[in-house]
């Protein structure tokens, strides 16, 4: 594709106009604020539209990003974090061909990050391949943590969710003026942002605002009960000395709630309380009016119906958090039999399991059973009620491609994926992740996948129904596989 941007490239929005500058020889402005800044009165409340500016708005560099616990610097973090300290934090970023194009398919990225870590800012996320690709690229901040999702019953739920569809609407409003078409949007996320999605999809005031979805390795299993989301809040008020109600929470500083909500997520996180272990305190609350029912329930009545969607997981998601920690080899028979049992697996899953994998340690066998019962078979689970529903327009996949990372045993873990998706190997913050000589191969046969599907509507492999369970392994190819591992996933008949 020939590029003819000026070297700073102007852009006119509702809110004034943008300067931004040349990435990669795409068009690129960052920073753009979506929403008012969510302090002072606006403080864990909807998101408000932002205020106008007079002149022309520096769109060159990343704008803040939303409070969260700062990890500090060093560390073998496999998605390093950036931190930009602001209270306008509810921007975000576009990637363009040209904006003097017009027409042109949008991708709307959605981060992970477990709803209280990770931005649209993050380098991994950077969107100049699919621009180069033809495809309008959006990445956005939201609210994290109890920021965007404390749950109080008191008439306000899921600002972050309500973040997420302030962003859309922009999008809806304004991608136009980036050389867009407004009717042509994909929103696209991975773990928490796939969640999200997912909850979008049952949502009646995001109806609308996408025509197509891609949810990587996240999907409805992490919704929570207002019971549980209050109780959650409970929780939190108790760590921080403070009384359960928005207004007390208001009270104490952004960085303080953001390191106690973070604390409640690790001990959520830890597999000394098997109760809990893989559970997200902070996510998609099922309030009965934003989020009228469970997105399973809603699916299944049809919620989501005439937005396609592409839909998928890794073939060893949680080993994201058992081989970095080094908890993979301290898992035993009886922490084994322990975290099934909590998460609800039926008698005998270990040994069905165990029989396919006759020679694997306990942390593995636990890395694959709890791989399928909080991220493989929500995802099924999910394509199996839109197919219920009438909704064929459904598409599966499984990455396979394995990291080198941690001396070859991280395989194909979460957030593998990003940076083939996104065509970025050469980005110098992914090599943690999938090692200094990741094939290309790869990232043309995933990248390619996705900008097939945000461009053209299909991926490139049947759709998804009940008959042929048809999956796309994703490696440095596609093999379509019918009901890929298929006796595994009998194991949860019955399970959400």
């Amino acid at each position: 594709m020939t590029n003819t941007v000026d070297s700073a490239p102007a852009v006119r929005v509702a809110s004034g106009r943008l300067r931004g500058r040349m990435d990669r020889g795409v068009a690129a402005f960052l920073g753009i604020p979506y929403a008012a800044p969510p302090f002072g009165t606006r403080r864990l409340r909807a998101p408000e539209p932002p205020a106008r500016w007079e002149g022309e708005r520096d769109a060159t560099d990343y704008g803040p990003t939303c409070p969260k616990d700062n990890p500090g610097p060093g560390g073998a973090e496999l998605l390093p974090e950036v931190v930009i300290p602001g209270e306008e934090c509810l921007n975000l970023n576009v990637w363009t061909p040209d904006p003097r194009q017009s027409g042109l398919p949008v991708l709307v990225w959605i981060h992970g990050g477990m709803f209280t870590k990770g931005s649209g800012s993050m380098a991994a996320y950077r969107g100049t391949s699919f621009a180069r690709d033809g495809i309008v690229c959006v990445t956005i901040n939201y609210r994290l943590g109890a920021e965007g999702f404390l749950y109080l019953d008191d008439g306000t739920a899921n600002p972050g969710l309500l973040d997420q569809i302030a962003a859309l609407e922009w999008v809806r409003d304004n991608i136009a003026a980036f050389g867009g078409d407004p009717g042509r949007v994909t929103v696209a996320g991975q773990s928490a942002g796939a969640i999200s999605i997912t909850n979008l999809l049952a949502m009646p005031r995001a109806r609308g605002l996408f025509r197509q979805a891609v949810t990587q390795s996240g999907a409805s299993a992490q919704t929570l009960t207002a019971r549980t989301a209050a109780g959650i809040a409970a929780r939190l008020a108790s760590s921080l000395g403070v009384a359960p109600t928005r207004a007390a929470f208001g009270e104490v500083p952004a960085e303080p709630l953001a390191r106690a909500a973070s604390a409640l997520v690790r001990e959520f996180q830890s597999a000394s309380d098997p109760t809990t272990w893989g559970s997200l305190p902070f996510a998609p609350v099922v309030d009965g009016e934003l989020l009228p029912r469970h997105p399973l329930d809603a699916l299944a009545l049809g919620a989501g119906r005439g937005v396609r969607l592409l839909a998928g997981w890794n073939r060893d998601d949680t080993r994201i958090g058992l081989v970095p920690t080094g908890m993979i080899d301290l898992i035993d028979e009886r922490v084994l039999a322990a975290v099934v049992g909590a998460a609800g697996a039926p008698d005998g899953t270990i040994e069905r399991y165990r029989a396919v994998r006759p020679a694997v340690s306990d942390g593995d066998l636990l890395a694959a059973v709890m791989t399928d019962c909080s991220i493989r078979v929500p995802t099924i689970r999910v394509a199996e009620a839109r197919v219920e529903a009438g909704e064929a327009d459904t598409w599966v996949y499984r990455f396979d491609h394995e990291s080198p990372s941690f001396g070859g045993r991280l395989g194909a873990a979460h957030a593998v994926e990003l940076p083939y998706v996104f065509d970025l190997l050469d980005e110098e913050s992914n090599r943690a992740l999938i090692g200094d000589q990741p094939p290309q191969a790869v990232a043309d046969t995933a990248h390619g996948a996705w900008v097939r599907f945000v461009a053209d509507g299909d991926p490139g492999w049947p759709r998804y129904d009940l008959a042929d369970r048809s999956t796309a392994l994703i490696g440095e190819g596609i093999t379509v596989v019918r009901d890929p591992d298929g006796a595994e996933r009998e194991v949860w008949a019955g399970q959400r």
